[in-house]
C-alpha cells in the first residue's frame, strides 16, 4: 500500500484552499505522515495535476488499483472523472468509496424523486435510513512496497503562511486524527448534555469544534454518529436526549448542504432562487464598508467580536456567523458572495457546501432560507446571547470596562460612563458605520423590488 496526497489547487479552482485551510492542511498532513510512519508506512507527497501524478505513480510502482473516498464539490467531481479516465488508459483500476457523508447526496430524494430544498423533510427522510457503522482499521503495521517512490518534502507544498499570522491558530487547534478524537471524546462526555443551551452562547465553550476535522476527513460523520449514539445509549438519553438529538441535527445540516451542492452545483457563485440575481446591492466606493466588516470595525460589538475571532483563530461561533453575515447582506447590503469569499479564505473549516448554504440562507436567496424580512438586530443579538459580555470583552478589549447595560450599544452610553471606561468613540472604537433602523428600512425596500 502506497499512501499518496496530491496537492492540486488548480484542480479545485475557483475554490482552491484559502489561507486558513492551507494552514490546517499543512499540519494535518504532518500528523498523517507521523501516524503512517508509526505503522511502518509513509505518506508520499506530490504537487501537480492529479490525473497525471497518479498515472505516473501507478506506472512507477506497478500499482494495479487506486483507491479514494468520493468528494462532492463540483471541481472535485470533474477531477475524479479525469483521474479515472487517465488511470484506465494505463490499465489501472479505481475503487471509489463514500466516506465524508452519512448518505450519498443522490440517494436521498423527495416523493417526486428530486432533490430536497427544505431541511426538515430532508432530515426526516434521512432518519428513516440506517447509518452504516464506521470501519475500523486492523492494528499492526501496514504493508509497504519493496521500494518507495520519490516524495516531496511537506515544506515543498508551501502551505504555511510566509508571515507568521498563525499564532492564534496554534493556540486553539490540533489538526490531525488524534486532535479530532480528543475533540469528539470531550464533546460527547462533557459538553453534549448542555449542548442545546450552550451552543447558542458564544462566550461559552459549548460547541463540538469538530467542523474542521470533519472537513479534512480526520473524523468521519459515521464516527461522530456512532460516538454520540453509544454515549447516549449508555446514559439512557438517546434518541430523546435533547443534546444528542440537537447535535446530530447539526450533522444533518452538513448533509443537507452537500445534498444541495451536489444537485445545484452553480450555487457557490449564483443564488438558488434566480430572482435574487437582480437584487439591488448598495454601492461601496473604495470597499470602505466591506473592509470595516472584515476587520471588525463596524461599531457593533457582537459583529466586531466575531470578525476578530475569525481573524485570530480561523473560526467563528455559529450564532455570531449568522449575525455577522446578516449584517453584511442586510445592513450594509453588500453581496453575499463577498462574505462567502472572505470566510473561504479565513476559516479553518471552510467547506464549500456549508459555506454556500450558510451565506445563501443569510441572504434569503437559497434553500430553506431565512425570510427576507428577518434581519438580525445586532444589539439585541448581543444582549440575548452574550448578556454578560464575556465574548465581546474577550475580542473587543477596548470596550471591556463598559458595564453590561451599555456594552452592546456603546454609542448610547452617557459620556461620563464612556470616559470612565476609557472608550472614545470614533478614536479607539468606531461609531456604528450604519444606523440599524435606517439600514433595516433600506434592506426591506430593496427586497420589495423582487416581489
Amino acid at each position: 500500500m502506497v499512501p499518496v496526497f496530491v496537492f492540486d489547487p488548480g484542480g479545485e479552482a475557483p475554490w482552491a484552499p484559502g489561507g486558513a485551510s492551507r494552514w490546517w492542511l499543512h499540519h494535518s498532513l504532518e500528523a498523517l505522515g507521523a501516524s503512517l510512519a508509526a505503522r511502518g508506512s509513509r505518506l508520499i507527497l506530490a504537487r501537480g495535476e492529479t490525473a497525471a501524478v497518479l498515472a505516473g505513480l501507478a506506472r512507477s510502482t506497478g500499482a494495479d488499483t487506486v483507491f479514494w473516498n468520493r468528494a462532492y464539490e463540483p471541481a472535485a467531481i470533474a477531477r475524479e472523472r479525469t483521474v479515472a479516465a487517465a488511470l484506465a488508459r494505463v490499465g489501472v483500476a479505481t475503487r471509489v468509496s463514500p466516506g465524508s457523508l452519512l448518505f450519498e447526496p443522490d440517494a436521498v430524494a423527495n416523493r417526486e424523486g428530486g432533490p430536497f430544498q427544505v431541511f426538515t423533510p430532508f432530515w426526516r427522510t434521512c432518519l428513516e435510513r440506517e447509518v452504516a457503522p464506521p470501519i475500523k482499521l486492523p492494528a499492526g503495521p501496514l504493508p509497504a512496497p519493496a521500494a518507495w517512490p520519490r516524495s516531496l518534502a511537506l515544506a515543498d507544498l508551501a502551505l504555511r503562511p510566509r508571515h507568521p499570522w498563525d499564532a492564534g491558530f496554534r493556540s486553539v487547534w490540533t489538526p490531525g486524527e488524534e486532535g479530532a478524537r480528543r475533540r469528539l471524546r470531550q464533546f460527547v462526555t462533557r459538553k453534549m448534555k448542555a449542548y442545546v443551551a450552550a451552543r447558542e452562547e458564544p462566550g461559552t465553550d459549548g460547541t463540538s469544534d469538530l467542523s474542521p476535522h470533519l472537513h479534512f476527513g480526520e473524523v468521519s460523520p459515521r464516527q461522530v454518529w456512532a460516538a454520540v449514539r453509544w454515549v447516549s445509549a449508555e446514559s439512557g438519553v438517546f434518541p430523546d436526549g435533547p443534546g444528542a438529538a440537537t447535535f446530530l441535527k447539526e450533522v444533518g445540516w452538513r448533509e443537507f448542504a452537500h445534498h444541495l451542492l451536489w444537485h445545484f452545483p452553480h450555487t457557490p457563485e449564483a443564488p438558488l432562487r434566480e430572482k435574487f440575481a437582480r437584487f439591488p446591492w448598495a454601492p461601496d466606493p473604495g470597499g470602505r464598508l466591506l473592509e470595516a466588516w472584515r476587520r471588525g470595525q463596524t461599531g457593533y460589538p457582537i459583529v466586531d467580536a466575531g470578525m476578530r475571532q475569525l481573524w485570530a483563530t480561523g473560526w467563528m461561533h455559529n450564532r455570531v456567523r449568522m449575525v455577522a453575515a446578516s449584517f453584511l447582506v442586510k445592513h450594509l447590503r453588500l453581496p453575499w458572495t463577498a462574505g462567502a469569499a472572505w470566510f473561504w479564505d479565513t476559516l479553518v473549516d471552510a467547506d464549500l457546501a456549508s459555506n454556500t448554504l450558510g451565506w445563501q440562507w443569510s441572504a434569503g436567496c437559497g434553500a430553506d432560507a431565512a425570510p427576507y424580512f428577518r434581519i438580525f438586530a445586532p444589539v439585541r443579538q448581543g444582549e440575548r446571547f452574550d448578556g454578560k459580555g464575556t465574548y465581546v470583552r474577550r475580542w473587543v478589549p477596548e470596550l471591556a470596562a463598559l458595564p453590561d447595560a451599555h456594552l452592546h450599544a456603546p454609542w448610547e452610553a452617557p459620556p461620563a460612563i464612556l470616559a470612565a471606561a476609557g472608550v472614545a468613540l470614533g478614536r479607539n472604537y468606531p461609531r456604528p458605520i450604519v444606523d440599524h433602523a435606517t439600514a433595516r428600512a433600506a434592506a426591506l425596500a430593496a427586497f420589495q423590488t423582487l416581489r
